[in-house]
């Protein structure tokens, strides 16, 4: 159990704490280094807390996937504000809910470069699936209100 609760540790400060060091700027040539901090906690009722917390390093603020990690990865992240224009005009949430939580996997979530959420939140929540499943479904509607009209 503490092996476990170590890698969920380890997991954790490794995905949620993308930064570029101050002043970095890709070049050609070379990926920038990635900086890692320790991950902070966010709410599980606030959506947009956790986005700040756990999605902004590489999908940026507006969540156009132009966060400060984001020219480090090998995969570009997605542009999480044109997701219902690529689907017709309806905003896939079970789809979305699915990636976070590492149900349908992505080529950046299941990489290393983006651990699946779901443990993490499994573990933030003393894994209580009710708290993770609160997280996911708030994170999900704030990425569904980024929406381009």
């Amino acid at each position: 159990m503490r092996l476990r609760m170590l890698y969920v540790l380890a997991t954790l400060l490794f995905i949620s704490a993308l930064a570029l060091p101050q002043g970095a700027q890709p070049t050609a040539s070379a990926k920038p280094d990635i900086k890692k901090v320790p991950a902070a906690y966010a709410d599980p009722t606030s959506g947009r807390q956790m986005f700040d917390a756990y999605c902004a390093s590489c999908h940026g603020q507006s969540g156009k996937g132009d966060g400060p990690a984001a020219p480090a990865l090998k995969v570009p992240a997605t542009d999480l504000t044109r997701l219902a224009a690529s689907h017709a005009g309806t905003f896939p949430e079970s789809h979305v809910a699915e990636a976070i939580k590492g149900d349908w996997m992505t080529a950046a979530h299941g990489s290393k470069d983006m651990p699946v959420w779901g443990p993490v939140f499994l573990y933030l929540g003393q894994y209580d699936p009710g708290e993770m499943q609160l997280r996911t479904r708030n994170l999900a509607k704030y990425i569904e209100s980024m929406q381009e009209k």
